[in-house]
């Protein structure tokens, strides 16, 4: 269930919205009962203000620390539509997220382009991403399940799209096909403990070499993946994007 807060932020954007989805540890799979909600989306700036010479509210971003804890951030169209042609595996798992809060017909038709969206670039997002979720757990005194869990999480996924062209992000989905035995006792202790719940120390050095074997086939699905080497979806994201900026108004 999405509580009411977290649909609130969303009804209650200054902006038009596209859509609005969860991301974080609650898309991924693994969310501790005190994990805040991540809630993303796209939000619709006005003519006026993109041509004006004001800068323009590109990206707003809002926490709220009431009954639950809440990061709202979205990106006007034009930046998301951006991000989205760089490739970016994470805006593409905003856009693509089942848990959604706010939708329009517009965000059904980008979710359509997903396919013509894809390429074999985005390995290199998810492996840039699961480098940096390494780096920080072995560098931690005391290591989180967090960031382990997210690093497993980001491999399993850059694989999974490498192979079938599906975007899936979360981990106890990916598991049902690649089984990693260790991966239930990490969603366990992650989804029964605290956000920062952490390991012992010895049991660092085990996670070592799995990390290695994923990240080894990350590369090796990359060279072999039928994906395509660039998006074909510009043009239609651009005629998207006209419709929707001309169809606005001035904010709310």
């Amino acid at each position: 269930m999405i509580p009411e807060a977290v649909l609130a932020a969303a009804q209650c954007h200054r902006y038009p919205l596209l859509f609005a989805t969860v991301s974080g540890a609650h898309l991924y799979g693994f969310p501790s009962p005190d994990s805040d909600w991540d809630l993303r989306g796209v939000h619709i700036l006005p003519a006026q203000q993109v041509i004006g010479l004001t800068a323009p509210e590109e990206t707003i971003q809002v926490e709220e620390n009431g009954d639950i804890e809440l990061d709202l951030v979205t990106h006007d169209i034009r930046k998301f539509f951006k991000l989205l042609l760089r490739p970016n595996g994470y805006v593409l798992e905003q856009l693509l997220s089942p848990i959604i809060v706010l939708t329009t017909p517009e965000h059904e038709e980008v979710k359509a382009l997903a396919p013509a969206i894809l390429t074999r670039h985005h390995a290199h997002h998810y492996l840039g991403f699961a480098d940096s979720q390494w780096r920080l757990f072995s560098k931690e005194e005391q290591p989180r399940v967090k960031p382990l869990l997210y690093t497993f999480r980001v491999l399993l996924t850059g694989i999974h799209l490498m192979r079938t062209g599906v975007i899936e992000a979360n981990l106890a989905v990916l598991n049902e096909t690649y089984h990693l035995p260790f991966v239930p006792d990490l969603l366990a202790r992650k989804l029964q403990g605290a956000e920062q719940q952490t390991l012992d120390l010895d049991e660092v050095s085990l996670f070592e070499q799995e990390f290695q074997n994923l990240r080894d086939r990350l590369v090796t699905e990359a060279s072999e993946t039928s994906l395509p080497e660039a998006s074909t979806a510009e043009s239609a994201l651009n005629d998207i994007l006209i419709r929707v900026r001309l169809g606005t108004t001035v904010s709310r």
